[in-house]
């Protein structure tokens, strides 16, 4: 089932994450979206979004998010939320993670909605 607004697709981004479904995971995304998938590495189309998240899923972390707001403006949306990342590194040392997203969603022709650029880490990274 598609997002129908743009409060969902967090949620059921959190839901494939956590189910370790990356095909689940890559449909919220539109095909020419882009994944800032660490603070300075931008990947642009299914393919390297395919590869960035496919590397985070092969960790089998755990992920809790909380919505904070979305704004809404037309076919446009961004959108915030906190999360927080569990997992353990092929090492077996435990990691911890946490950021703030700041993504922005498109309502598509069928009135679902998938992310155009999704920034796990917000303003982190020293771009504002």
């Amino acid at each position: 089932m598609p997002a129908r607004t743009p409060e969902e697709l967090p949620r059921m981004f959190a839901e494939a994450f956590n189910a370790h479904d990356l095909e689940a995971a890559l449909a919220l995304y539109e095909p020419g979206a882009t994944l800032i998938a660490l603070p300075g590495q931008v990947v642009t189309g299914t393919a390297a979004i395919r590869e960035a998240l496919g590397a985070s899923l092969a960790l089998e972390p755990r992920f809790e998010l909380e919505l904070n707001k979305a704004f809404k403006a037309g076919d446009l949306a961004l959108v915030f939320s906190d999360w927080t990342l569990s997992t353990t590194d092929p090492d077996g040392n435990a990691v911890e993670m946490e950021g703030r997203t700041t993504d922005v969603a498109r309502r598509q022709a069928d009135g679902s909605r998938l992310f155009v650029i999704d920034d796990p880490y917000g303003t982190e990274h020293g771009f504002v």
